[in-house]
């Protein structure tokens, strides 16, 4: 099996069909509750709704669609200060 080795020495093997920005729109709000202060918050949380964004533009009409196009609307918010249902 071929792989290549990740940043942090995981490999990562090689998956078709799968929409990268949603790892990566997930990785930033990580990066967004984690940070120690607002200004990095904020552009973590405004990072993650463009990659939620993104993944939402790369799927068909549909639920997961909608799902993404809501957890982009959602970082926006967070983002902006506003208070958010969980």
């Amino acid at each position: 099996m071929a792989y290549v080795v990740g940043v942090l020495g995981t490999p990562n093997t090689m998956s078709f069909g799968r929409n990268p920005h949603v790892a990566r729109a997930l990785a930033a709000q990580q990066r967004a509750e984690e940070a120690s202060d607002d200004p990095t918050r904020e552009r973590a949380h405004r990072e993650a709704a463009h990659e939620w964004d993104r993944a939402a533009a790369r799927e068909k009409p549909g639920k997961q669609r909608d799902a993404y196009g809501e957890n982009a609307a959602r970082s926006r918010a967070l983002a902006d200060g506003e208070p958010v249902d969980e």
